[in-house]
This record gives C-alpha cells, structure tokens and sequence, in this order.
C-alpha cells in the first residue's frame, strides 16, 4: 500500500474495518500499518500543540509559530500536529514531543519564548529539568530515563478517560488516524450486524443516562422514538453548552469531533432517523470548523451518506449554529431554534420522541452522551455497566474551574467523591485558603458545602443534598467568596436568559434577583421604608421559588431558584450579615464596603481626593482627609491610590 497516497489510505482502513468485522483478521500487515496511522511508529519527528480553545487563550498560537519558525530555520523535517485539549488546562499551552523510537513526552508551559530551547536539547536527546508534564506509554518505543509518565501525574492518576481518551492525544481533523484507533467500527458493526432494536437494547442494558442535566435513561428513550412510525425522524445532538464554567462538550468537540460523529450515526441508525442535526452555539468556532472538516472526512470515506456501504442505511448531518441564548439548551426550545423560530419552550407532552422536530419524532442527547456510544458497542453493555454505581454508570466529564490550584477537564467513574475531584485530582485551593463550597450544576445546580465533601458523584446523591450533576459544571469557592453574591451572580443571569414565555419564571427571578440587590446595596440612610422592603423581601424568598419551582413551564425555570435557595439553606449567617448587618462578611460586595481614613496615618497629600469620582473626600493639603459615607459609592479608588496605608474598609 502507498501510504502517500490518500484513497489507497482510505480504500485500506475501510476494508480493514469490513474485515474485522466480517472475518476477525488478525494479518499481520493490517496491524503494521495501523501502528503507523497511530504514530505507534513513526520515521520523522512528531510535534503536537495543544491547540484548543484553551490552550490558544493561554499563546499556543504563538507556541505555533514558533515551531514551525524553528523547523523551517533548522530545515527539520518534522510534521507538526494541532491537537485539541488534553484537560490540564492550567499549564497550557502544552507541547508535545515523539522522536522515531522514542515514547511521546510533554511539556508544560511552553510560550513561544521557550520554543527553540526546548528543541534544541530534545533532538540532542536531552530532557530539559523545568517543565517536564510526562511521558506517553508507547508500544515498543524506548522510555526516557528519570520521566514518570503522564497516567501517573496526580491529575490523570486517578481518572479513567474514556470520552476524553483521544483528546489532545490525537489529530482530531484525520479521519485515518481516528479509524486506526478503532474509530467507526461500531458504526459499520452496527449496521451490518445488528438491528436498531438491538442497539436499543444494548445501550439500555449499559445504564448510560444522559449526561445534558435529567439524566434520562438513553437507552429508554431511544425505544421510545424507536417504536413510533413516521416517514422521518431526526435525531438532534445538543451542543449548545451556556452554562457558566462548562466547557466540556466543546473540548470533545475540538480535540475529538469523529467520535461525536460515529455516536450520532450509531443512534440515527437505532432509533430510524436519517437526518440529524448538531445545535452548538456560534461562539464556538474552533469547534464549528473542526466539526465540519470531520463531517466532510466522514462523507469522503462513505461514513455519512446514502446507502451507506449497501447496507440501506442513509444518514445526513448538518449543523446549526444557535445564537447563545441559554433556553435553547431545554430541548424544545432548541428545536423551535433548528425551526428557524425564536427559541421558546413548549408544554410537553406531547414529548420530542413522539412530536419533536418538524412535528416528526426526534431524540435529543448531548454531546457527552453521544461520545459513550461507540465504546458501548465495540466493549459491550456490561463493560460499560462495570463503572460507576448501581443507578449511575459509566464516567462523567467535569470542567473544573474556580479557586483550585489545577484548573481544566476531568473524567472519573461514576462514584468518585466530590472531595477526590477538588483535592487529589484539581490539587486543593488555591494558595492554600480553606475550601467554602463548590457549584455543581450550572445556574441549575447547588452548591455542596464541607460538610457533604465525602457525597459520591451520581445522580441521587447529588440530588438528596440539593444539587444536580448538570452538564458538568463544577465552580470551587474559598473562603474570600460572598455566597449572597454568587447567587446574585447566577439569578442575574438566569434572569437576563429568561425567554420570558411564562410569567413565574420571567417575573419570578426579576423578582429574586431585585432582593438579592436589595440586600447588597449601599444603605440609603435612614429610609426606614427601603429597611422594612428588604426584609420583607427576604420573608418572600422560599415561597416565591417555590412559586417559580412548581408552575414554571419548562425545566430551566423549574430549577431556576437552586442557587438561592441552596446558598440560603448552607449560608444563612451570611445572608443575615447582608440583611441586618448591612456588611459582607467576605468583603466581596462592593457597595456594602465602608471606607475609613486613619488620620493618624493620613500626611494629607490629597492623592484620594483627586481619585475620589464623586467628591466623597474631604480635607485640606496636609491635614487629615475625611471620606464622607454619604456620598462615597465604595468604588475603592481612594483605597488602591493610598501610598500610606491610611484607608482601611471597615
């Protein structure tokens, strides 16, 4: 076979996927070559970039060039690969190395200031001392003395990749490459072995639920569209992800978009849908155009088409591009959006898999979910069944971010604590303060205070202690964070992203965010009126959400009040502290902030009164200055011009 040449490549990796599938070879040469589509074995240099989303925020594109400048001055010949995120995204950007018999090695941190020292001493085959992440496990390379290897960094040790597992590992634009590591092949054995009842039933006896937020039962709902008969169905992958702090369907996306491919193949096929459609939101790019290239490999290759390799089997996919609004992630919503309708919910039922898109049966799952498929089908149901607990298989994927000292995306067996996530995985708080609580669930969720550390993660446990386990946003706080002002944060925007269809919810949250803001707001003097209007307000607070709770329309309302009631019910002494004290205890409310000037340590040098805005200072020139709290807007601008120390929040 000429490797160089692209159909021979291809014409290959699809007879040897039919072959494995139809005689179980075991030829020798099918495995050589496919070690050199893995890069298992390659002749030139490899140089992987972590060039997702996150590792170009942090300068991978400039780590980029750089390479690519330094193999062009030393005329290297060296292929260079832009990989999608492999998790750790507090040390991007993230630069790979493999030489020809050598094991794979990553390195941390690597701007492009750092590029050309870094080369120089690993093609000299030298490790440089500073900013070794670890060695890949490579069958038959050489292993480099004194490296450990990047499964048992603290970070990987103990999750078990599954969904993520060829993410920033693989090129995510080369379908050859994706094939060569089993890609597709559940696809094509699913059609030409099984029938879509069988799928069905494969995927429900795993336990797979879906991982966009309820946690349905996959396989269940996947009968349901399944057992309706209709000219079309469709099936509808949700990529829209507008929870704050998740960022998981978009890495898979970028670092490993075949996979979300074959899944929605798989499903179509299972539940007799012919058109599928993936709804991600345009401020995804990246993701939007590796998507594309993958859809076009995909067609090229005779993966999506008609009469996919004559087994009858037809399967289009498009993609539409949402415009950001939160409440197209509730799935009515998001398919009068794909309709070309403003995106607003309905009452249900009737529910999607009997009138959904189109008013044709459709089935809607995540990106997450899709992703389990294949494996689900190449290991089995039990294999997948092995992991996690008794009503919650399988791995979940997690976007860490908050005040941890190791930032990024993590995937761990359904089971694992919450206190394993935040302190062995994500390596504690950050700069040592003391843990205050973690948001699980987006604007949707909870938050899990220390007290419920050990709680295991599935989707009871979480549930019982007044969380959800989401889409996979985790949010870690410490002790310098204002629950009052988190909850205000996520009512606000939980309020800004109300469709506004149903009354409890769009005047509902108006009307807990305007309480909150309330109780955070600079005191008006002595208006006994405003005084008396917030605490009343604060009586109202667990009846309205329950109001919002039990008569919104759709499950974005119905979840709407979480995070106050949750930061509530944790952190009452706090809210107490806003409401009666009129101070923050963490020092975070701006304008519940009252600054004092110390006219012992005031020289008079009138620096405040020219920062002051609002000509809230007082004071002649080397005299002690006076803020007047009236007036003062508790900006701080006085505080961060004070050269000596003579401002001081009380």
């Amino acid at each position: 076979m000429n490797t160089h040449n692209n159909n021979s490549i291809k014409d290959f990796l699809i007879d040897a996927v039919l072959r494995d599938y139809s005689n179980n070879s075991k030829d020798k040469d099918l495995l050589e070559q496919i070690s050199i589509l893995r890069r298992d074995k390659i002749e030139e240099p490899v140089i992987y970039v972590g060039s997702g989303t996150c590792g170009l925020g942090a300068g991978a594109g400039k780590t980029l060039e750089a390479v690519k400048r330094y193999i062009k001055e030393k005329n290297i010949k060296a292929k260079i690969i832009e990989a999608g995120c492999i998790g750790l995204c507090a040390v991007e950007p993230i630069m790979d190395v493999q030489l020809p018999e050598y094991n794979r090695i990553a390195f941390q941190n690597i701007t492009e200031e750092k590029v050309e020292a870094l080369l120089d001493k690993i093609f000299q085959l030298e490790i440089p001392q500073d900013d070794i992440l670890g060695q890949f496990r490579t069958p038959g390379a050489k292993a480099w003395k004194k490296v450990k290897y990047l499964d048992e960094h603290p970070f990987f040790a103990p999750q078990k990749r599954l969904v993520l597992k060829n993410c920033g590992v693989i090129d995510p634009v080369d379908i050859k490459e994706y094939i060569a590591r089993g890609g597709y092949k559940s696809f094509i054995k699913a059609i030409n072995i099984h029938s879509p009842e069988d799928i069905c039933n494969i995927i429900e006896k795993s336990g797979l639920r879906g991982r966009g937020g309820g946690g349905f039962p996959t396989g269940r709902k996947w009968k349901f569209a399944n057992s309706e008969k209709s000219d079309q169905k469709y099936l509808i992958c949700n990529a829209d992800e507008g929870d704050p702090g998740a960022f998981m369907d978009r890495a898979v996306i970028e670092g490993d978009p075949h996979r979300l491919i074959e899944g929605m193949a798989i499903g179509a096929y299972a539940i007799g849908a012919t058109k599928a459609y993936i709804y991600i939101r345009a401020e995804y790019p990246l993701a939007i155009k590796r998507l594309e290239t993958a859809i076009e490999q995909a067609k090229e290759y005779g993966l999506v088409g008609n009469n996919i390799f004559e087994t009858g089997v037809d399967f289009e996919i498009k993609i539409k591009k949402g415009a950001g609004a939160f409440v197209c992630g509730e799935e009515t919503a998001l398919m009068h959006s794909i309709e070309g309708k403003r995106g607003m919910p309905r009452p249900r039922p009737p529910f999607p898999t009997t009138s959904g898109l189109f008013g044709k049966p459709s089935v809607i799952n995540n990106v997450e979910t899709f992703a389990n498929v294949s494996d689900i089908l190449a290991n089995g149901a039990d294999w997948f069944a092995s992991t996690g607990t008794e009503n919650s298989k399988g791995t979940k994927v997690f976007a860490l971010s908050g005040k941890i000292a190791l930032t990024g995306l993590v995937e761990i067996p359904m089971g694992t604590t919450v206190r394993e996530i935040i302190f062995d995985i994500a390596g504690g708080i950050l700069n040592n303060k003391k843990f205050k609580a973690v948001q699980i669930g987006g604007p949707s969720g909870g938050c899990i205070t220390e007290e419920n550390l050990d709680i295991q993660v599935d989707y009871g446990s979480l549930i019982n202690v007044g969380a959800m386990m989401g889409s996979g946003g985790l949010v870690v706080m410490d002790e310098e964070t204002c629950m009052v002002d988190v909850a205000k944060f996520f009512m606000g925007f939980i309020q800004r992203e109300s469709c506004g269809k149903c009354i409890p919810c769009r005047e509902g949250t108006k009307r807990l965010l305007e309480i909150l803001e309330s109780i955070t707001s600079k005191p008006n003097g002595s208006d006994n009126t405003e005084a008396l209007d917030r605490f009343k307000g604060m009586m109202q607070v667990e009846k309205l959400s329950q109001v919002i709770k039990d008569t919104s329309l759709c499950g974005l309302g119905q979840t709407a009040p979480n995070p106050v009631l949750s930061t509530y019910k944790r952190f009452k002494d706090e809210y107490e502290a806003h409401l009666f004290d009129r101070h923050c205890p963490a020092g975070v409310c701006q304008n519940l902030k009252v600054y004092k000037i110390d006219v012992d340590k005031c020289t008079g040098c009138t620096v405040c009164i020219k920062k002051c805005p609002v000509d809230a200072i007082i004071g002649s020139r080397k005299s002690p200055h006076f803020i007047v709290e009236d007036k003062c807007i508790g900006c701080g601008a006085c505080y961060e011009a004070c050269k000596f120390e003579a401002i001081e929040v009380v």
